[in-house]
C-alpha cells in the first residue's frame, strides 16, 4: 500500500512540474507576441505620421506651381492613433513633426503661415506668394 501511495504522490509531483513548464512557456509565448504587435503598431504609427508629413508637404508644392487665385482646404488631426504630435513649418521652409517617438522633416517650397493641428487649414496663392492660414 505504501508503495502505491509513493505513485501515486510521484505523478502528482510529475504533474505539477508539467504543469508549471507549459504555463512558463505559454507566458513566454504571450510574451513574444505582445512584443510583435507592438512593432506593428508603432510601424503603423510611424508611416502614419511620415504620410501626414508628406502629404502638407504636397498641398504647399502643390500650391507653389498652381496658377494664381488657387485655394484649397484640408483637415490636419488633433492626433494620429491617440499620439500626440506637434507640427510646424519652419523658417528654411521644412515641415516638420514630432512626436513622442519618431521625427520627419521635409523640404518644401516657400510659404507664409503655420499650420493648424486638429482644424481647417486654407492654403491659396496671391501675388505669387503661397499662404497657409
Amino acid at each position: 500500500m505504501s508503495f502505491l501511495k509513493s505513485k501515486v504522490g510521484q505523478s502528482a509531483v510529475e504533474f505539477i512540474i508539467i504543469m508549471g513548464v507549459v504555463l512558463v512557456f505559454f507566458v513566454v509565448f504571450l510574451t513574444v507576441i505582445k512584443g510583435k504587435q507592438n512593432e506593428k503598431v508603432d510601424e503603423n504609427e510611424k508611416i502614419l505620421m511620415q504620410n501626414l508629413v508628406l502629404d502638407i508637404k504636397e498641398e504647399i508644392n502643390i500650391a507653389a506651381t498652381a496658377s494664381e487665385g488657387y485655394h484649397r482646404e484640408f483637415e490636419i488631426p488633433d492626433n494620429v492613433r491617440g499620439r500626440e504630435f506637434k507640427i510646424n513649418l519652419t523658417d528654411d521652409n521644412y515641415v516638420s513633426l514630432e512626436s513622442e517617438r519618431h521625427s520627419f522633416s521635409y523640404k518644401t517650397s516657400e510659404v507664409n503661415g503655420t499650420i493648424i493641428k486638429g482644424g481647417i487649414n486654407i492654403i491659396r496663392k496671391e501675388n505669387g506668394t503661397v499662404y497657409l492660414n
